[in-house]
C-alpha cells in the first residue's frame, strides 16, 4: 500500500497503546489538530511540542510513512474528501432506495477502513492465545452482546471450550470462574461501557488473558486488556445505536473463527464434522 492510500487517524488509534510517551504526545496533537499537520513544517511542529524534529520524523514512520510530508499529504487527502462521500447524511426526503444505498456504502466503507488497521502481528497473537486456552468466553452489552453471541456461535464449532452471556449479572458470575488458563474476549464499541468494566476488572483478578474489540485506542477498556483489536466506524444520524460498527465486530469475529479452525487443522474440521452431524438432525 502506498502513503497515499494510508488512513493517518485510523492508523495512530489503531497502534496507540503502543506508544511511548513521546509518540502519543505527538499522537494526540496530530489527532487535536490535524488542521495544523496540513499548514505546518516538521520544524514548526517539533518547537511546539518542545521535541526534536526526528522525534516527529520517527513517529511518522513509525505509523507506516516514510516521513512527515507523505504523513502531511495523507492527513490533507483525509479532509479534502467529502465526508458525506464516506459516511453520508441520511435526509428525511431521501427515498427508500438512497437509504439503502447510503447504509451499504457507509458499512463498506468502515470495512475498508477496519481492514487498513489491523495489525498482523496483534492479529496472529490473539489466534495463538484464543488456540491454546482452556476455555473461551465472549462478553458484550447492548448490541455488542448481539456479536458476542455470533462469535459463541460461530466458535462453537471449533471444538473449543465456549461460552457467552447476555445478562450482566450472569457475565460477572461466570467471569469469576474463569481462570489464568481461559481466556475473554470483551466486545464494546465504545471501551467505556461500565458493565465491561466491572467484567473487566474481576477477570484481571483472576489472571485470565483478555482480548478486546472496540473502536477507540483511547478507552478504559483497552488500557487495560491484554491485547486489543480495533474497529473504525463512525456513527450518525439514525446509525447511532453503533450500526456500522457491529459490521466490522462481526467481521473480526469472523477472521478471528477462520484463522483459529485454520490453526486446529484436523482437529476443527472433526469438530466442525460433528456438528453438522448433529444439526442434520434437524433437516427433514
Amino acid at each position: 500500500m502506498d502513503d497515499g492510500q494510508k488512513h493517518v487517524q485510523a492508523s495512530i488509534r489503531s497502534n496507540y497503546g503502543k506508544f511511548s510517551d513521546k509518540e502519543k504526545l505527538i499522537a494526540d496533537y496530530i489527532l487535536q489538530n490535524p488542521q495544523n499537520i496540513i499548514h505546518h513544517t516538521i520544524n514548526q511542529v517539533a518547537d511546539e511540542l518542545h521535541v526534536a524534529e526526528s522525534t516527529v520524523f520517527r513517529f511518522c514512520q513509525r505509523i507506516g510513512f516514510k516521513g512527515y510530508q507523505a504523513l502531511k499529504i495523507a492527513l490533507a487527502a483525509e479532509f479534502v474528501t467529502p465526508m458525506k462521500d464516506i459516511h453520508e447524511k441520511i435526509n428525511e426526503g431521501d427515498s427508500v432506495g438512497t437509504i439503502a444505498k447510503k447504509v451499504f456504502r457507509s458499512n463498506m466503507k468502515t470495512l475498508e477502513d477496519t481492514m487498513h488497521i489491523i495489525d498482523g502481528s496483534t492479529f496472529e497473537e490473539a489466534c495463538e492465545v484464543i488456540l491454546k486456552a482452556g476455555k473461551v468466553e465472549f462478553f458484550g452489552n447492548g448490541g455488542s452482546a448481539v456479536v458476542a453471541m455470533d462469535a459463541y456461535h460461530k466458535f462453537i464449532r471449533s471444538g473449543l471450550q465456549v461460552n457467552a452471556n447476555l445478562e450482566s449479572h450472569m457475565q460477572l458470575m461466570s467471569a469469576s470462574q474463569l481462570t489464568k488458563n481461559d481466556v475473554a474476549i470483551l466486545i464494546s464499541h465504545s471501551g467505556s461501557t461500565k458493565d465491561m468494566l466491572d467484567v473487566l476488572q474481576i477477570l484481571k483478578e483472576k489472571g485470565v488473558k483478555t482480548i478486546s474489540i472496540t473502536n477507540f485506542a483511547k478507552s478504559p477498556l483497552t488500557k487495560e486488556a491484554d491485547l486489543s483489536l480495533y474497529t473504525v466506524a463512525e456513527e450518525i444520524d439514525f446509525r447511532s445505536e453503533a450500526m456500522s460498527s457491529r459490521i466490522a465486530q462481526l467481521s473480526i469475529i469472523d477472521a478471528l473463527y477462520t484463522n483459529v479452525m485454520i490453526g486446529k487443522k484436523e482437529d476443527g474440521r472433526e469438530a466442525l464434522q460433528n456438528m453438522r452431524g448433529a444439526i442434520s438432525l434437524k433437516r427433514l
